[in-house]
């Protein structure tokens, strides 16, 4: 898979997902909007985790500049 989202990009999915997982989970939790936050903060975890995006992919976006490398 190829990465291209850059360490920054990936600090806030991090913390977008930390975020959207705690309201989802614990805020709104047992509510459709509660299932769609925690599943929109999978999605930023998985994507901060893994360090690539489909969406930018499908769009020609790469936040990771070519001195980065793959994994931390």
């Amino acid at each position: 898979m190829f990465n291209n989202v850059g360490w920054l990009d990936r600090g806030l999915r991090f913390l977008a997902a930390a975020v959207l997982l705690y309201l989802g989970g614990w805020m709104y939790s047992g509510s459709a909007l509660g299932v769609g936050l925690a599943i929109a903060g999978g999605v930023a975890l998985f994507t901060g985790l893994t360090g690539s995006c489909v969406l930018y992919g499908l769009l020609g976006i790469n936040t990771r500049k070519d001195n980065q490398t793959s994994h931390p």
